[in-house]
């Protein structure tokens, strides 16, 4: 098996994108936001689907897909969905993190780069005889990490209303 990691679908239920819209509709006063600097990775569910299915067709088996999609400021995603509303910062709550990270410094070793995806794979031997057997892939630098904060790819309001009616919110 191999596994794919991504980050927040717009619109799921585990999402703050649904929360947001309710209060929104029953006329909130403003939106909570636990953390001005608090980033997420943003991805649609048609996205997330297309992804995945691409992962089956290049598995081999213990490696972790990861997307590389984009980042997004909380502040920004509320402004987004509600421009004139303002927002109060609520404080971050136990467990949760400022950023998302999809991969960390110790992941690196065994990381590689495509256009669209990075691929962690496994450290085990039995993976030496894979490794380099995707021709495009390139090993990531020491010491990357692929998290929300430091991301290359941000989305901005107008994107972020496309990628929301795009799956239909």
């Amino acid at each position: 098996f191999s596994v794919v990691r991504y980050g927040n679908v717009v619109g799921s239920r585990g999402s703050v994108v649904p929360v947001f819209q309710r209060m929104i509709e029953e006329g909130a006063e403003s939106l909570p936001i636990t953390d001005d600097r608090m980033t997420r990775f943003w991805i649609t569910l048609d996205q997330g689907v297309s992804f995945v299915l691409s992962c089956l067709e290049m598995m081999h088996g213990g490696e972790i897909f990861v997307p590389r999609i984009p980042s997004m400021r909380l502040v920004d995603l509320a402004k987004a969905m509600a421009p004139d509303l303002p927002q109060r910062i609520v404080g971050i709550r136990p467990g949760e993190k400022l950023h998302e990270v999809m991969i960390t410094e110790d992941d690196a070793r065994n990381t590689v780069r495509l256009d669209d995806r990075f691929i962690i794979e496994p450290g085990f031997d039995f993976w030496e005889e894979n490794r380099n057997r995707i021709e495009a892939a390139k090993p990531v630098e020491d010491g990357f990490r692929y998290d929300s904060e430091r991301n290359d790819e941000w989305l901005d309001t107008d994107s972020f209303r496309e990628m929301m009616e795009a799956s239909g919110r």
